[in-house]
């Protein structure tokens, strides 16, 4: 199984990012060929559609899809890849966004209203399981490559954005076009570095101070 460990970049990496991605990199599942790629640039659908192009050509069977502002669990690429296995081809772990209000950043619905492009957080969402998704962020996604092949044949650079969507919702788009159902595992949580790490217990949080008593 060989498997990219993919990250579009700056300069720069943050201290808890690159911690995490030791302790998950270090002792790798049996089986499992990895190799890193980072690609620094200001333009981050042109560093993924770099990933893809480099995943296809080199043969890869698996992209992960980690963003350099998170933090994650070493068994990370352990269970998200089991989830591949299973016979899915994109699955995302459970990341919400870093600035309030701290949703999830995975959708129930994506589509153009009113000539608006428009994503409807899923909430509430099913704890700890997998479940399908329309789409989702890309902070740490597990897809296969003959899924990105795929949309790469039928749409040209999968992750250039369209219709008003950022790069990587137009590639949820594109699956969704092709017929691939995507997941969200929300028993993976990855947190979002900001001022404070957004997990799943600042999201709860926010919740309960918002509407008390759900």
């Amino acid at each position: 199984m060989k498997i990219m460990v993919a990250t579009p970049c700056g300069a720069k990496l943050d201290k808890d990012y690159v911690e995490s991605l030791f302790g998950m990199i270090i002792n790798p599942f049996p089986g499992a060929s990895i190799q890193m790629m980072f690609v620094e640039g200001s333009l981050t659908y042109d560093a993924r559609n770099t990933i893809a192009r480099n995943a296809i050509e080199g043969n890869f069977d698996r992209v992960l899809w980690i963003d350099s502002d998170m933090v994650f669990a070493p068994e990370t690429l352990k269970r998200l890849s089991a989830r591949l296995d299973e016979g899915r081809d994109f699955v995302a772990a459970l990341a919400f966004r870093r600035k309030a209000p701290h949703k999830p950043v995975i959708y129930s619905q994506i589509g153009v209203v009113k000539d608006t492009p428009t994503m409807v957080a899923y909430e509430p969402y099913p704890k700890d399981k997998i479940f399908e998704i329309a789409g989702s962020g890309f902070g740490c996604v597990m897809t296969s490559v003959s899924l990105l092949r795929a949309c790469w044949d039928g749409f040209g650079l999968p992750f250039s954005p369209r219709l008003g969507f950022g790069e990587d919702v137009t590639f949820c788009l594109e699956c969704e076009q092709l017929g691939y159902k995507m997941y969200c595992d929300s028993s993976i949580k990855v947190g979002h570095i900001g001022q404070l790490i957004i997990n799943e217990e600042v999201y709860d949080a926010e919740i309960q101070r918002n509407h008390p008593g759900t």
